[in-house]
């Protein structure tokens, strides 16, 4: 497992790069960009050095969380997935790229793409600080051009970007990072019902093609999830003081949602169910909503059954549950 927190190296290498910079100007060009993202727009946005060097001091510590967590995900259900080449499609910083060579010791080729030059530039100034990310190969070109020329790899990722495109852009580039996947690709995109909304679109695509989910869904079926319901998760990490100044938050964590899928050409023998919500616990009983084999369940431990009473303390909302328990309500 792979913590939520940015790697030691990477925090340094932030500070150093942010010294002397003027907060109050950071946290501006960081609204502005948050502002663009939230109306539809794009990285173009992210325009010189100190645009790029705003939006990673704002977004990098929980764009990597997420990427984490889906990580941590799909590694509870391929524990024996050991990754040789990477391909980070739209890699902007190189966050994802940063959190999969955290996740996997195997990975020797890392190969990332983007058009955006301010965010390839600070990601190669980063990549200095680490000598996993010292050799990666960086192309500077749109990914909806050049993904196809880019070779296939074993892990391909596509975090935080698909929803930069239109529907028919999202339907040809998903069809190419399939192409181009060797065993495992893993989409991550923010936890709001748009965000799901493109990632059940690209699942249900490339299920058609042959793909098997691995993780967060236990099948290969429809979403049993219903509007307004939909598929998210959270991870907490904590907020330094610069970054609590960017975002204009006085909270000392964030709380940051996403969802995701991580699809497979190769089968698992079991998938795990999984937790959809936080359980909700009373002076009865706790209840957990599950997405199982068998579709959505709410299932409940009573107080009075010590033993599954106390698993069902534990469980956190995005939990894997190889042994679930059948519906009881």
């Amino acid at each position: 497992m792979i913590a939520p927190e940015l790697p030691a190296a990477i925090k340094v290498a932030l500070e150093h790069k942010a010294h002397g910079l003027s907060r109050n100007d950071a946290a501006t060009r960081a609204a502005t960009m948050s502002r663009t993202y939230r109306d539809g727009g794009n990285s173009s946005a992210i325009r010189s050095e100190a645009d790029a060097l705003a939006y990673a001091l704002a977004r990098m510590p929980a764009t990597y969380a997420a990427v984490a967590a889906s990580l941590n995900a799909l590694n509870e259900v391929r524990p024996d997935f050991a990754p040789q080449s990477l391909l980070d499609a739209g890699a902007g910083p190189g966050t994802a790229t940063w959190a999969a060579t955290q996740a996997y010791a195997s990975l020797r080729t890392l190969t990332l793409l983007d058009a955006n030059a301010a965010l390839r530039t600070l990601a190669l100034e980063f990549a200095t600080a680490n000598d996993r990310t010292a050799h990666m190969h960086y192309e500077a070109a749109d990914v909806r051009s050049k993904l196809v020329d880019m070779p296939s790899a074993d892990l391909v990722l596509a975090s935080y970007m698909i929803g930069e495109l239109d529907a028919p852009a999202r339907a040809a580039l998903a069809d190419t990072l399939w192409r181009k996947t060797q065993d495992t690709l893993l989409v991550v995109e923010p936890g709001t019902p748009a965000g799901y909304e493109r990632i059940i679109a690209l699942r249900t695509q490339l299920i058609a093609c042959g793909a098997q989910v691995i993780a967060p869904c236990p099948h290969d079926n429809a979403c049993p999830l219903i509007e307004p319901d939909w598929c998210h998760f959270t991870q907490r990490l904590a907020r330094s003081r610069a970054h609590k100044h960017l975002k204009g938050a006085e909270l000392p964590f964030e709380d940051e949602k996403f969802s995701y899928v991580a699809l497979s050409r190769i089968p698992v023998p079991q998938r795990p169910a999984r937790v959809l919500a936080q359980p909700e616990m009373s002076k009865v009983a706790i209840r957990a909503k599950l997405c199982t084999a068998r579709g959505l369940e709410i299932a409940t431990a009573a107080r009075r059954d010590k033993a599954a009473y106390a698993r069902f303390r534990r469980l956190d909302w995005g939990d894997a549950i190889f042994d679930a328990p059948e519906a009881r309500e």
